[in-house]
């Protein structure tokens, strides 16, 4: 496995497909988002290569994202080259879940076994008002289709004070109580031109904790406090899923860090939370064979930072969340 220059294992590439959604929630981006043409995004077969050469170098897992990918056309043959491709051992989908009604049993013939899917109320109301223009009927479907398909799924819920904090965040830990399923909660963090929304509307894991001890009693700590992924879980009394905390801002993980990010428009990105970046696109398009490519990409592992810089006021602007795939 690939290591850095703070000895952590870097085996996990996040890869957005699109930076385009069909939702605009209003913690992401704003109603009148313009997003990139099609030919300056990475190509399927630009896409197959760098899959592959990220499997041979050690890379062991790979999601991909978005904007929202379920928009990407060749969606279900990437996901099934990725399946394939020796070294991967797991790939995942994180989606809105507005097609996935269509897309989840394709899915998980092409061997995909796991999918995120956002869901940050069960209030219909709410959802609209969060999503701006989204369905949560759409939504409920895709999940219905995940389940069906057998797929292992994880809902994540993005909280906002003064919108979702309350009863939202209860309704949503209870699908816990009679489902195998993993609810996250996810703490805003501060990007580009959204970043003052973003700070105003953040709600600390420690608040949602005191919402949920309140709602169902005291929660149990799984695994002793140790972060699944990003994760820190905890488990409802008698249930039969587990909750699980994403605490960027209020208890950040970056020790454990162990990933990379790859924009829709070919660009590494070495934290979600720096604008540290590495142009692979001009790579591919330049001519540069397999060997450079991986050179760089050996490189940027090296080169990735310990951490965000939050606690000392810097914030990312060169990019909001969609386009880098969260």
């Amino acid at each position: 496995m690939p290591l850095d220059s703070y000895n952590r294992d870097i085996d996990y590439l996040r890869i957005s497909l699109t930076d385009s959604c069909n939702l605009r929630c209003v913690y992401c981006m704003p109603e009148d988002m313009t997003f990139r043409p099609r030919h300056e995004l990475l190509s399927d077969d630009e896409l197959r290569r760098l899959i592959t050469l990220f499997g041979q170098l050690g890379f062991r897992k790979i999601r991909f994202t978005g904007g929202e990918p379920t928009l990407r056309p060749g969606l279900v043959e990437l996901v099934r080259h990725a399946v394939n491709t020796p070294g991967i051992t797991k790939v995942g989908l994180t989606t809105n879940g507005v097609l996935l009604d269509q897309l989840a049993q394709p899915l998980r013939d092409a061997g995909l076994l796991s999918a995120n899917i956002s869901i940050d109320s069960l209030d219909p109301q709410k959802f609209r008002q969060l999503t701006r223009w989204g369905n949560l009927r759409d939504v409920m479907a895709g999940l219905d289709a995940a389940a069906r398909a057998g797929l292992r799924i994880k809902l994540n819920a993005v909280v906002c004070r003064g919108i979702n904090d309350g009863e939202d965040v209860v309704t949503l830990a209870r699908l816990t109580l009679t489902n195998p399923w993993q609810v996250r909660f996810i703490e805003q963090m501060p990007f580009g031109n959204n970043s003052a929304f973003q700070k105003r509307g953040m709600v600390s894991e420690s608040e949602l904790l005191e919402v949920l001890t309140k709602a169902f009693g005291p929660l149990e700590l799984i695994n002793g406090g140790t972060l699944d992924g990003e994760a820190r879980m905890f488990r409802l009394p008698g249930a039969q899923g587990s909750l699980g905390f994403i605490s960027p801002v209020s208890a950040p993980f970056c020790a454990g860090c162990n990933r990379l990010r790859l924009t829709a428009d070919g660009v590494l990105r070495l934290c979600l939370l720096r604008d540290n970046e590495i142009n692979l696109l001009n790579l591919l398009r330049g001519g540069e064979d397999d060997e450079a490519i991986a050179t760089c990409i050996r490189q940027a592992v090296h080169e990735k930072p310990w951490g965000h810089g939050l606690a000392q006021h810097l914030i990312p602007a060169a990019r909001g969340m969609s386009e880098i795939g969260g």
